[in-house]
């Protein structure tokens, strides 16, 4: 199906993740193990160049391996074997050594991670750019007061600046990750039938060594054929990325709603619309994200389930992640990418902002009476007497700063003006900016977006 790609995909990423690809990294383990053998002195070099040629030329019936495929239970043994026929027709000394010492699940596993290297790049890319802009949105509004919520309540006034500054402090945690994950991801599969390239007699670690320098892969201790931590430590880190990009995508569609109205998609033609109801302008960036993070919890456990593989190869659990992996990282990177491309036109609306601040009739600034209070009477009457002025500004709809000026019980406690400075936004933000230039300075330690 391919009808949603362009909501919640995109071009580079399938292509990444296309049919074509997955064959086509699964050719470029034989390429490369036919020069390692080579170089280990096990094939003929000029036999070892004909099988790379040919693995790198090579275009086979999609249709025809699939379909095969069904037979044989897995990709690598219909790839194989109608490679060797082509390139039978030509070399026939050649082609008895195209795969040799390796097993199906090497080609398979191997060729993933090849996918999946490519896939990183395009997550890391858009991680960078979206570090990029976050740092200038949490600059940009390090001082714009705003309501913070608690229980989906009005609570206290915050900045918009540290509100973004928690989603970028979140991002450079997963960038963080991502950076250490890595290594431990992208490491060479290679051990032949069982693990111990028995075909291969004593040149089966030399052959190792080469292959993994041949695919720019990391050189493992041993063949890790049913350990499967490495992949299940990239479902949960893809788990823990559209978590936090749901998050994002969770407070902002929140904040747009109309009747709340302090952020904004952008706008453009098209964009947000109904087929009914023209006024609508709906934040089509968060659903796509929201949708990933409702998606991709159930993916990821999957992955996680199929790591208890039996003996040696396993059963129905390598075979579970065929499919769920490249679904994985494919909702994960697309939510990401749609946010990153997002975000630059962001619409902040500070009127907004200040209006909602204003709308609890001053009762968003009782805690800072209180504190104020405390200090002079005690805690605990303070808190009382504040309390007992908000509920009688709720009661009589009026603004607490006046209920609380005809306060008898306030006079020698606090003056008109230290009153009025208690309603004003800017003097109850605590530390508020300094978080957000800690974030801000962390960001700009990260490579920048090319």
């Amino acid at each position: 199906m391919t009808l949603f790609d362009d909501l919640f995909s995109y071009e580079a990423l399938e292509q990444a993740l296309s049919d074509d690809a997955r064959i086509r990294a699964m050719l470029r383990f034989d390429a490369a193990l036919a020069m390692a053998l080579a170089i280990a002195g096990v094939v003929p070099a000029g036999a070892a160049r004909t099988l790379a040629q040919h693995c790198q030329t090579f275009s086979p019936d999609l249709n025809a391996i699939a379909k095969q495929a069904a037979l044989a239970g897995n990709l690598a043994i219909p790839l194989v074997k109608s490679l060797t026929e082509a390139i039978s027709q030509q070399d026939k000394d050649a082609a008895r050594f195209l795969h040799w010492g390796a097993t199906s699940q090497d080609v398979i596993d191997t060729g993933f991670l090849l996918q999946a290297r490519d896939v990183v790049a395009l997550i890391e890319g858009d991680l960078a750019h979206l570090t990029h802009w976050l740092a200038l949105l949490a600059e940009r509004h390090v001082d714009t007061p705003c309501v913070a919520r608690t229980w989906m309540q009005q609570a206290l006034p915050t900045t918009f600046g540290v509100i973004v500054a928690g989603w970028l402090d979140a991002i450079l945690r997963h960038r963080t990750r991502l950076r250490e994950l890595s290594p431990r991801l992208l490491t060479l599969q290679f051990g032949g039938a069982v693990g111990t390239l028995a075909a291969l007699g004593e040149k089966g670690p030399d052959v190792a060594k080469h292959l993994a320098a041949e695919l720019q892969l990391s050189l493992p201790t041993l063949p890790w054929h049913t350990h499967r931590d490495r992949i299940g430590e990239l479902a949960t880190f893809l788990g823990l990325l559209t978590g936090t990009l749901g998050k994002i995508a969770r407070d902002i569609s929140l904040r747009a709603q109309m009747e709340v109205g302090e952020l904004s998609e952008p706008a453009a033609e098209g964009r947000g619309g109904s087929s009914t109801m023209p006024q609508k302008r709906n934040p089509i960036t968060c659903a796509v994200v929201l949708a990933a993070a409702t998606r991709v919890p159930g993916l990821v456990s999957t992955v996680l389930a199929a790591t208890q593989q039996e003996y040696e190869r396993g059963l129905g659990g390598w075979q579970a992640e065929w499919e769920t992996l490249p679904d994985l990282l494919r909702i994960s990177a697309g939510a990401l990418h749609h946010l990153a491309e997002m975000l630059p036109g962001l619409q902040v609306h500070r009127e907004r902002m200040c209006q909602n601040m204003e709308s609890s009739n001053g009762l968003i600034f009782a805690e800072a009476v209180s504190v104020a209070l405390g200090d002079r009477m005690g805690k605990m009457p303070a808190h009382l007497l504040v309390e007992a002025a908000s509920h009688k500004a709720v009661a009589e709809h009026r603004h607490l700063k006046d209920v609380l000026r005809e306060e008898p019980n306030l006079r020698g406690h606090l003056t008109p003006a230290d009153l009025e400075a208690l309603f004003d936004p800017r003097n109850y933000l605590g530390s508020a900016a300094e978080f957000v230039r800690n974030v801000v300075g962390n960001a700009r330690a990260f490579p920048h977006p090319s």
